[in-house]
C-alpha cells in the first residue's frame, strides 16, 4: 500500500475542502447510484470485485443503502446505473467484468429492492462513463431525459469507482450541464462517503502484466479533488429537514 506519508502528501498539496449539505425539499434533487453491482462490490464475485472484505467498499454500500430508503420513502426520483457488458464487447484495460445475464451485473443484495420501487429508474450500461452508456440508438439519453422529466436541479451522485466511473459520469455531466443539455440541472454533489474505490497495491501490480498501481486511499482523494476542480460539490455529510406531518 501507499505509504501514510505519500497518502497525507497528496491530500495536504491537493486538499479537498469538503461540505454538509440538507435536503429540504425546495429543490427538486435525484440521486445517482453508479455501478453497485455484485461485480465490483460482492466479495470473490468476479475479476474486477474485491477478493477480501473491504471497509471502504462495504461502507460505500452502506450509505448508499441509507440514501437509497430516505429518497425512495420521500419518492424522490432515483437513478441507479447497472454496469453490464456483452462477453464479445472488451472494455479495455480490464478483463472480462459484469458480464450481462450474471449476477456479477446486478445491484448488490442490499438494492435489489431497487427494482421493485416506482420512483426508480434503472440502466444497465457498457462503457465506462454512465452518461454515454445512457445513449439510445435513436440519439437520445435516458439520463437527459430523466433529467427533464422530472425537473431535477440537484443531483446526489455515490457509488465506485470514485476515480473511474464516478468521476467519468460528473464530468461528462457537469460538461453537458455548463453546454446547457440539462436544464434545469443546477448542481451535481458527490458525497464522499457514499463512494469508494478498488485497491490495488504497487508490489501487487507489478506481477500484473499491464496493471498500475492502484492505492485505494490515495486514488479515492484523487477522485474526489478530479470531481471538486472539474465543479462537483464534494460532501461529507449529507441530511434531511425532517417531513412536514
Amino acid at each position: 500500500m501507499a505509504s501514510r506519508k505519500a497518502i497525507d502528501l497528496v491530500k495536504n498539496e491537493l486538499p479537498v475542502d469538503e461540505e454538509s449539505v440538507v435536503f429540504s425539499g425546495d429543490l427538486r434533487t435525484g440521486l445517482v447510484l453508479v455501478d453497485i453491482v455484485n461485480g465490483f462490490c460482492t466479495v470473490g464475485a468476479g475479476n474486477l470485485a474485491p477478493r477480501v472484505p473491504d471497509k471502504q467498499i462495504s461502507g460505500m454500500v452502506d450509505e448508499s443503502i441509507q440514501l437509497a430508503k430516505v429518497f425512495c420513502e420521500k419518492k424522490w426520483p432515483v437513478f441507479a446505473f447497472l454496469d453490464s457488458h456483452h462477453p464479445d464487447v472488451l472494455e479495455p484495460p480490464y478483463p472480462p467484468h459484469c458480464i450481462i445475464g450474471t449476477d456479477e451485473s446486478n445491484l448488490v443484495p442490499g438494492l435489489q429492492w431497487l427494482e421493485n420501487e416506482s420512483n426508480v429508474t434503472l440502466r444497465r450500461k457498457d462503457c465506462i462513463d454512465g452518461f454515454l452508456g445512457s445513449f439510445e440508438n435513436d440519439g437520445s439519453n435516458v439520463f437527459v431525459d430523466w433529467v427533464k422529466t422530472h425537473q431535477i436541479e440537484v443531483i446526489v451522485v455515490v457509488g465506485i469507482c470514485t476515480d473511474v466511473c464516478v468521476l467519468d459520469f460528473v464530468c461528462s455531466t457537469l460538461s453537458a450541464r455548463n453546454r446547457g443539455y440539462l436544464k434545469p440541472l443546477k448542481d451535481v454533489i458527490v458525497y464522499s462517503g457514499g463512494c469508494a474505490t478498488f485497491d490495488l497495491p504497487l508490489h501487487v501490480a507489478k506481477d500484473i502484466p499491464g496493471a498500475l498501481a492502484h492505492p485505494q486511499e490515495l486514488m479515492h482523494h484523487v477522485g474526489l479533488y478530479m470531481a471538486k476542480s472539474r465543479g462537483a460539490i464534494v460532501v461529507s455529510e449529507v441530511s434531511f429537514t425532517p417531513s412536514k406531518k
